[in-house]
Order: C-alpha cells, then structure tokens, then sequence
C-alpha cells in the first residue's frame, strides 16, 4: 500500500479517478481511516475528481507518534504530503475531525486552496462539546474498547441509523478493539485546542458548510457559527442524518458535494 515519509512520519494515503481531473482531498474523523470509512463516496466522487484520500499521523495505516499532536502539525503534514505527489492546488473537504484539519490547513496554506468542503465539524469547542469528547479520552483510558464504542456511537449516529443497522454496529464494534487508544487520545488532544471562529474572516475561497440535522455533537448550532464567520460560504443542513452525514445519508452527501464543486469549474 503506498506511504510517503513527510515531516518524520510515513503517510498512508490512496489516489482514486483520472489522473487529469482537478484533486479532492477527504479529511478523515477521528476514529475514520482512508482505506474503509469513505466507502459510500469513493466511487460516486472520483468519477468527477482525482480523490485524495490519506490518514494524519496518529490515525489508520500511517504513523502514530506518540509525542503530542496539533492541527497546524496535520496542516504541514497535509502540505508536505500533497507537495511529495507534485500537486500544486486542491479542493480541500474534510468531516469532523478532519474539518478541522481542512480549517487549519486553508488558514496557513489559503494559496494552496481552490475550495473548502467543511462537514459536521467546528470551529470552536462549547463547554457541552467538551465534556463529550472529555468522555471518550476517559472511557480510551481504561483501554477497554467496548467501554469506548459504548460511550461513542450514541454520539456519532441518529437513532434512527442506531436501530436499523445492529450488524453493521456490531461489526464496527470488533474494529473498535484495533485502534490504538493512546493515538487517539493525541488526537482528542489535538481537537481540544481548536479555535478557529475569530479567524475565519480571512478564508477567501469558496466554502460549502454541510451538517446533520439530528449531529448532537457538530451540528447545525455549529455549522451557523461557521456560516457567520464565512458569510461567502453556502450551507446544507441535512435532514433526519446524525453526526456521521457521510455514512447516513450517503446519497445526500454525495449530491451536496459534487454540486458545490460543480459551480467551482
């Protein structure tokens, strides 16, 4: 599988569609990977795009270091890791964890940035948000990977989505028992820092703003914040999809993108 070395770290990273067509970066969430969590968008976007699909150090098949992380550190290495490839500009998504990357990336790199795709995902951390995610590095603690899915996934998922797919939850529970918990509380780490909502004036390019109508923990108070700070930037809020829009509401998701990309040609 392909890695390149950047900043003293081995990146796992997979290119998808023509090699002519204009590159899409995907931003992964915290507990995603490149190789298996955008499985409902590979196919339906890299027929439009070069699809960049890569994991940050400290998540998947890439390095996970075990000295602290940040967001302008996944921001170099995201520079450094399109720079290896010989890819001068991109458009630039990124859900959850991974916006966050994509807003640290656009505010220090604006010129490497044609576009920036933002999904349920925030520019700062409410004292709610917080305890949430203060829970997760808790129950990753006792190492007890159970305890984790448990304390994650009502958080992640609608009920909805919850009642109608126990197999593939509970297939996703036995992947819980391979992350490495202590990569991802670097990661947790990494998120508490983030506060990017006095800075988003300066992002110049155009930006599309999508989150789940029913995310309890990113979702449409969130996405506002984001639309005030970012008045150029459009926003879909969809319907009956919990925090994990990409994986709910795959079809919608999919549209909504390619759309907004659509007007950018």
């Amino acid at each position: 599988m392909p890695h390149i070395q950047v900043n003293g770290v081995s990146l796992y990273y997979e290119l998808h569609g023509s090699e002519t067509a204009p590159l899409l970066v995907l931003n992964n969430g915290i507990i995603m990977n490149a190789a298996t969590s955008w499985v409902m968008q590979t196919n339906a976007l890299s027929a439009h795009y070069r699809l960049l699909q890569y994991d940050c150090r400290g998540q998947g098949q890439s390095d996970h270091p075990e000295n602290p992380y940040s967001m302008e550190q996944h921001a170099d290495d995201l520079v450094a890791l399109l720079e290896a490839l010989n890819i001068e500009n991109a458009h630039i998504a990124g859900i959850s964890y991974g916006g966050e990357v994509s807003q640290a990336f656009v505010l220090k790199y604006p010129e490497k940035v044609l576009s920036l795709i933002l999904m349920d995902t925030v520019s700062e951390i409410g004292p709610e948000l917080r305890l949430v995610i203060q829970s997760w590095v808790d129950a990753l603690r006792r190492g007890d990977a159970l305890v984790f899915f448990n304390a994650s996934v009502p958080w992640n998922f609608s009920p909805d989505f919850i009642a109608r797919n126990a197999a593939l939850l509970e297939d996703a529970k036995k992947r819980y028992t391979s992350l490495d918990f202590q990569a991802v509380i670097r990661l947790c780490e990494a998120f508490f820092e983030v506060n990017f909502t006095g800075r988003l004036a300066e992002i110049k390019c155009p930006v599309c703003i999508l989150a789940g109508e029913l995310d309890l923990i990113k979702g449409p108070r969130y996405a506002e914040i984001l639309k005030k700070g970012i008045p150029q930037a459009e926003c879909h809020i969809i319907k009956n999809s919990g925090h994990a829009s990409c994986w709910e509401r795959p079809e919608e998701f999919n549209s909504i993108v390619l759309g907004f990309l659509g007007k950018q040609a």
